[in-house]
């Protein structure tokens, strides 16, 4: 574990991706295949089930500490984390334990079959036995909240240069289902676990922003161009009479869509197609939001599944009767992907249309026109081009229309976790409804250090209320927020809500007077 604990806090005490890799491949080195196994599970998203109740964390702390509940509630407030809060609390160790991380992590797998009384005794064993840094991963990993600030493009690039293996055959081999204690570290650094597994998704091509005029492309009959669809990109794989529905966060999503599995099991032979889940009624493309209320649930009633029908918009073909089809240019692919499906017909499965057009100029207007089919704008694909893992400039473009924008006011402010714990980058908006305000938005990004740090002193210094580690704040600070998209919501009290809103700029030259109104903001729903 202390290898372990030197590899978060050096990860978390810098933002540059080169000292973050030096700081894995140090890990790398001196770790056990065992650990480094963990350590990708985890860093992959492939942590265990929370089996620890949160609850009983602060009782035993309490009971340990002797704190009064209003001190340990204070002190939470402030940190804004509760492994982080007990981490500071508890009195030093008065034993070192000496447990590797999958050490650490079998035990922890292994609680779900442990009595309460069990559980106690291993957790409080483990505080006495742990640093502060150590307790605060171990508290992380047993409250199933260990997140960690390292992109998946930094992680394969650090593999790649400890193990010699190319990336896209990594980012192959680490995606999918694989377990730490069904494959071996060597297994799957060199690959040898990508075969057997018939839901095994490819790495999927992604695109840039468009950073020039359309014009300066070249020719535009070398180029391929559809409608950029705002739903859910996924891979969609039968393989061995199998189906699978991949997500691009790497989940399973294949029992969320039964009528695209039914379809796609209907089906005959081999492949694997990349498109766009979305929601589609009477030939009309539906708002995200609609989409949304599908997603995660535990069971699919047929009313919802009547209500808000799902259908696949396909861009590429990858894979056709077991052969790797990535290296072929998009315009054969897309060839081989029209005989597919023309051969096999299936109703809510169909290909991306082509927008026909002879001059750059004539799709400004196609492109400023998308919000009217619920697009996102275009993209446009060089004809030539190889399905790349990751993103590659110059073969795919993302042309996307000029995000909504509203003047909204802060309203609450949360602390953030890691080398921000000590700042309120954690912000909630609100707009006018008639003489009120309602919440509209919550954000995270869009400011620079100087200005977080600012707003931190101001929340300081107009807190209202305290819910927790939430304040309320004086209704003053107007800010411009970006958005995407927008559709009728229950998550905000305004009724609404924002896809991937972000904060533009602090309006220091408004007030809280000069806001948005939720009505005119509801126009600009489709």
């Amino acid at each position: 574990m202390r290898h372990f604990a030197d590899l978060i806090n050096a990860l978390e005490t810098t933002n540059k991706t080169n000292a973050k890799i030096e700081a894995i491949l140090d890990y790398l080195e001196r770790s056990p295949d065992e650990d480094k196994l963990w350590f990708i599970a985890l860093f992959t998203g492939k942590r265990p089930k929370r089996n620890i109740n949160t609850n009983y964390m602060k009782e035993w702390v309490l009971e340990i500490t002797d704190l009064p509940f209003w001190l340990f509630q204070e002190s939470y407030s402030s940190v804004g984390d509760l492994g982080e809060t007990i981490s500071l609390i508890l009195p030093p160790p008065q034993e070192k334990i000496d447990r590797t991380l999958s050490q650490w992590m079998n035990e922890i797998v292994h609680l779900k079959d442990k009595t309460e009384a069990e559980k106690k005794e291993f957790v409080l064993k483990s505080w006495n036995g742990l640093d502060y840094t150590e307790r605060l991963i171990f508290n992380k990993l047993i409250g199933g909240s260990f997140r960690i600030g390292v992109s998946d493009k930094t992680l394969i690039n650090a593999l790649t240069r400890f193990s010699g293996q190319e990336s896209s055959v990594l980012m192959h081999s680490l995606m999918g289902k694989w377990k730490p204690d069904e494959v071996s570290f060597k297994e799957l650094i060199s690959a040898e676990n990508i075969n057997p597994d018939n839901s095994k998704p490819y790495p999927f091509c992604l695109a840039y922003p468009l950073e020039k005029e359309p014009n300066q492309l070249g020719d535009p009959h070398e180029w391929l161009v559809e409608y950029k669809w705002d739903g859910i990109r996924g891979q969609i794989i039968r393989r061995n009479d199998e189906v699978f529905i991949w997500s691009r966060g790497e989940e399973l999503v294949t029992e969320q869509f039964p009528e695209i599995t039914d379809t796609v099991k209907a089906m005959k032979g081999n492949f694997v197609l990349d498109g766009e889940i979305l929601a589609v009624k009477d030939g009309k493309v539906l708002n995200f939001n609609e989409l949304q209320k599908r997603l995660n649930r535990k069971t699919l009633t047929k009313k919802m599944v009547s209500e808000i029908p799902i259908e696949v918009f396909v861009y590429d073909l990858l894979e056709l009767e077991n052969n790797d089809l990535r290296e072929k240019p998009i315009s054969s692919r897309r060839a081989m992907l029209e005989e597919l499906l023309l051969n096999e017909n299936p109703g809510n499965i169909s290909i991306s249309r082509a927008i026909d057009f002879q001059k750059w100029e004539e799709l400004n207007a196609i492109r400023e026109n998308s919000r009217a089919v619920n697009s996102e704008g275009l993209m446009l694909k060089q004809m030539n081009s190889p399905y790349h893992s990751g993103r590659k400039k110059g073969d795919w473009w993302k042309w996307k229309i000029n995000p909504f924008t509203i003047d909204a006011v802060l309203i609450y402010a949360q602390k953030g976790s890691g080398r921000r714990s000590a700042y309120y980058t954690d912000y909630s908006f609100a707009v006018k409804n008639g003489d009120t305000l309602v919440t509209i938005a919550k954000a995270y990004s869009g400011l620079t250090d100087k200005e977080i740090m600012e707003v931190s002193r101001f929340v300081n210094k107009n807190a209202i209320e305290k819910f927790g580690p939430v304040r309320t704040v004086k209704a003053e600070l107007v800010f411009e927020i970006a958005f995407e998209g927008i559709g009728f919501s229950n998550r905000h009290k305004s009724g609404v809500a924002l896809r991937f809103p972000r904060i533009v700029r602090w309006r220091k030259d408004k007030t809280v007077d000069e806001i948005d109104n939720l009505e005119e903001i509801k126009k600009l729903i489709q």
